[in-house]
C-alpha cells in the first residue's frame, strides 16, 4: 500500500462530507519531544520524560535533534482539533506501555481501553512493522518505540495547549473510508 493512502482516503471521505482537514504541523510538536516543550508545561514534560525512559529513549540523542516540526495527520482548523488515523504499526507493545503510563484523568479524544485492547491483539504483528529501522533518540530498531513516544507526545501536549484532545481513529486494516465512517458523526459535529 502506498504511503498515506489510508490517510488520503480518510481525508477524501471527510471532504465529501464537507469536513475540511489540513495537514497538521505546529511548532510546539517537534523532533525534540518533551525536551522541546516550554518549561511552563512541566507536568506534561515529566510524564513524557517517564514514557521516554520506559521506552529506552536516549536523552542525549533526543537533545541533539533539530527543532523541526513533527508532522501529524490532520487538523480541523476552525476548531483546532487534531486527528490521527492509526494503522496497524501504531498498535505495538510499546504503544501499550505508553498508554499504561498516561496519568489518570488525561484528556483524550479516543477510548483508551479500546486502544489497549487493539495493542494487545495486534502487537505480535505490529511489533515487527518497521522494527528493522533505526530512529534518532531510540537507536537501532527504535522506530516502533519512537512512533509510540510521538503518539504519546501528541496526545498529552495538545490538550495542554488549551486545544481539544487529539481524536484518534483506529484503522489497523488500512481502510481510510471505513475509519472515517466510524467517526463521521463526531467529525461532522465539529
Amino acid at each position: 500500500m502506498p504511503v498515506r493512502e489510508c490517510q488520503n482516503a480518510f481525508a477524501a471521505a471527510a471532504a465529501a462530507d464537507g469536513v475540511a482537514l489540513t495537514a497538521a504541523s505546529v511548532p510546539w510538536l517537534n523532533g525534540r519531544g518533551h525536551l522541546g516543550i516550554a518549561d511552563d508545561f512541566s507536568h506534561v514534560k515529566e510524564v513524557l520524560a517517564n514514557i521516554f525512559e520506559a521506552l529506552g529513549g536516549q536523552p542525549d540523542e533526543l537533545a541533539s535533534k533539530p527543532m523541526r516540526r513533527l508532522s501529524g495527520d490532520f487538523v480541523h482548523a476552525p476548531t483546532g482539533t487534531f486527528i490521527e488515523v492509526d494503522e496497524r504499526q501504531h498498535f505495538t507493545s510499546h504503544r501499550l506501555k505508553t498508554l499504561d503510563l498516561y496519568p489518570s484523568g488525561a484528556r483524550l479524544g479516543f477510548d483508551i481501553e479500546e486502544y489497549r485492547d487493539l495493542c494487545r491483539g495486534l502487537a505480535a504483528k505490529a511489533d515487527r512493522d518497521f522494527a528493522h529501522k533505526a530512529a534518532a533518540g531510540f537507536g537501532p530498531g527504535g522506530r516502533p518505540r519512537q512512533r509510540a513516544y510521538n503518539d504519546a507526545l501528541r496526545d498529552l501536549v495538545t490538550p495542554s495547549m488549551e486545544l481539544p484532545p487529539v481524536i484518534r481513529v483506529a484503522a489497523p486494516d488500512r481502510d481510510g473510508v471505513a475509519a472515517y465512517e466510524r467517526v463521521r458523526d463526531s467529525l461532522k459535529a465539529l
